[in-house]
Formats: structure tokens, sequence, C-alpha cells
């Protein structure tokens, strides 16, 4: 028993995968300030959603929606709520999982320092896995605020119920000339 145990747990380190970097699990939206959610966003606040669909997607459905003709789509994008102009500016950002896969990783490393060789790859598969995760960050202004999203803000509701509803159809649509006859 007293062997046992250290192989077991020999073992199983060498057929686990250690996370390096995990991307946040957003279930619905998430407002936060920008620079905190992702370096190289804004330090205002945004309001941030996990995007399942292709990178470039919500662009095209903006794009759609707006009838913009690829003009300042992704920069101050107009909408009225309550009466008011505001403009939101969105950016599509990418986050990955990082998890170092051990075995292949220990036993290529035991190897090339045995044999001298910096590259030569014994075992196939990637010391490092990645997976790609999307998210959609949008920080909304008008002219008398520069972020309506702001926890003093006065718009702010009203902003947020319409970036829920937006976020909804975008989800909700696949070919995103529907969303001209919605409206």
């Amino acid at each position: 028993m007293k062997h046992f145990l250290p192989l077991l747990f020999g073992v199983f380190l060498l057929h686990s995968c250690i996370p390096i970097r995990i991307a946040p699990s957003i279930s619905d939206y998430k407002v936060t300030k920008g620079k905190r959610f992702k370096r190289g966003l804004p330090k205002k606040t945004v309001f941030v959603f996990e995007d399942p669909k292709q990178a470039g997607e919500f662009y095209d459905y903006i794009n759609t929606k707006y009838q913009l003709d690829d003009y300042y789509v992704d920069v101050q994008v107009p909408f009225t709520v309550g009466g008011d102009n505001h403009y939101f500016s969105f950016y599509e950002v990418e986050i990955k999982d990082k998890t170092l896969n051990m075995f292949p990783a220990l036993f290529n490393a035991v190897m090339n320092e045995a044999l001298g060789s910096e590259e030569d790859e014994y075992i196939s598969g990637e010391d490092i896995l990645e997976r790609e995760n999307w998210f959609i960050a949008m920080e909304v202004f008008s002219d008398s605020e520069k972020d309506c999203l702001h926890k003093d803000s006065p718009s702010r509701k009203q902003v947020l119920a319409y970036l829920r509803d937006l976020k909804k159809e975008y989800l909700a649509t696949h070919n995103y000339n529907e969303v001209l006859f919605k409206d």
C-alpha cells in the first residue's frame, strides 16, 4: 500500500491536464469595467456577454440591423432610448482557455534532456491545449453622458434593458436580414 499510492498519484499526474488560464463563464451578461475584464478595453463600464457564434458575426448583425453599410459599424452606432439619442461601441474579445497536457510535455522534456535535442517531439500531441472563447463588450455613451452604464448614470436602467433585448435578438437570429422586417 505504501508504494501503491505514489504510483497511483504519478499515473494520475501524468494523465492530467492542468489549467493555466480559464476564460470567465458568463451565464447571461455582466456589467463591469472594461480594463478589469480584458486588457485593451476602455476604462468605461461595459456590457459583456458570451458570443457562441463565429468571429465577425456580431459585426454583420449590427451592420445589417442598423443599415450602416460598413460605415462606423463598431463605433458610434446610434440608437434611441427614452427619447434620448445614445451611441454604443462594441469590441469582439477573444479569451483562450489554456491547459497544460502533462504527459506529452513531461515525456518530451525528459527525452530531449536525455538525448540532448531540443526540437524533437517523441510523443505527438499538443503540450498546451487552447480553446477559443469569444465575448462581446459594449460601451454606451450619449451627448450628455460619457458612460451610460456607470452605476450612477440616470439612463442606466433603460440602456441595460435595450442591450439585453439586443443581445437576445442577436443570439436568436440566424439570418440577419430578418431583423430588418421586425422593426
